[in-house]
């Protein structure tokens, strides 16, 4: 077949001399696209006499893989030398100094949790957990807590829906955590020590108060624990967390759990509109105490007249805001960045029995 040498120059020329990907698309088009000139001489084949046909055709195919080659040369050399130009171009000084990145921050609640774990640690309670989702039982009836009692109403607790004509005692989002108590009391039996840390619901909202909040609870049972212990517990308990002597003052009160039962005050004082705690001559109540009831050691599996201990609980949620001075309790659950920031504990900041 005549011209194929005239081809082969001609294109090994066009290629050799494309300045750019768009000029190398144009050579591959006028030679193997469907109607180049290759791709015509192609098309001949089949008007040729088989004794043509046998020479021409390792001929034009030869010359179609050698084009093709040749276009695939050149455009990775033009691709290379496109690579080296946005090198010269572009550099990066890697002694600079990198791009500031967020760093997120722990929460308040989370924090302030694992500060009063580590003080409660520290006088040897263990950690017990439970549930969020409780039965009826373990939320009230174990706790001593009478039917016509107004927390089992509906203005109070979150009931979970039965279905009709089912008339078991409804499952409840659990209104504290002294049903970890009985269960903790029930696995392990006496003696026990423990504090029991989680969310717990309530149906209430304003400046002090929320649907879910958090709350710490704490148990010790042995045999001659008495009022006097759980002073002890709590005056130290206090003293570590807010890192000074803080006295405590007991009131007379009544909870179904706990008998006799006492209101805990800290002493506090008021200073420009300021909250202080552990100076001047003010009180502010924190938390309910009191020596457990024997019912209730009854119900966790424990004979009240060979074991007696004390219990309590406090709002996790009040103390970051006691501590911390953050005046709304609602701001703790809005998830806004700022306050995040402003309040947030650095990954590092590991609680300590002083961490302030």
């Amino acid at each position: 077949m005549d011209g194929i040498a005239e081809l082969r120059a001609k294109y090994l020329e066009e290629i050799g001399a494309a300045s750019g990907a768009d000029a190398l698309e144009a050579v591959r088009l006028a030679a193997l696209g469907k109607k180049g000139e290759i791709s015509l001489k192609m098309r001949e084949l089949g008007r040729m006499t088989p004794e043509e046909r046998q020479v021409a055709g390792p001929a034009l195919n030869a010359l179609k893989d050698e084009i093709d080659a040749a276009l695939r040369a050149r455009k990775a050399a033009l691709e290379d030398a496109a690579l080296d130009e946005r090198l010269k171009a572009e550099w990066l000084d890697v002694t600079l100094p990198g791009r500031p990145r967020p760093h997120g921050t722990i929460h308040p609640v989370s924090q302030v949790t694992e500060e009063m774990a580590a003080i409660f640690a520290d006088m040897g309670f263990a950690v017990a957990e439970g549930p969020q989702i409780e039965t009826d039982w373990y939320n009230f009836d174990a706790l001593n807590i009478a039917p016509e009692h107004p927390a089992r109403q509906e203005h109070d607790t979150f009931f979970l829906h039965r279905d009709a004509g089912d008339n078991r005692p409804p499952h409840v989002l659990r209104t504290h955590t002294s049903p970890v108590q009985i269960r903790a009391m029930q696995d392990q039996g006496a003696p026990i020590r423990v504090i029991a840390p989680g969310r717990v619901y309530r149906m209430d909202m304003d400046l002090t108060h929320t649907p879910m909040f958090h709350q710490i609870e704490g148990l010790a049972i042995d045999r001659d624990i008495t009022m006097a212990n759980l002073k002890w517990v709590l005056e130290e308990f206090f003293s570590a967390f807010f890192g000074q002597r803080v006295k405590t003052r007991f009131r007379a009160s009544h909870f179904p759990f706990t008998e006799p039962s006492a209101e805990v005050d800290i002493q506090c004082s008021w200073v420009g509109g300021q909250l202080k705690v552990g100076e001047g001559d003010g009180w502010m109540e924190v938390l309910g105490s009191g020596m457990v009831h024997p019912h209730v050691l009854r119900a966790g599996g424990i004979d009240p007249d060979e074991w007696q201990g004390f219990a309590f609980g406090m709002g996790i949620d009040r103390m970051a805001m006691l501590k911390y001075g953050i005046p709304d309790l609602r701001a703790f659950f809005e998830s806004d960045l700022r306050w995040l920031r402003h309040y947030g504990f650095g990954a590092l900041e590991a609680p300590t029995l002083h961490a302030g």
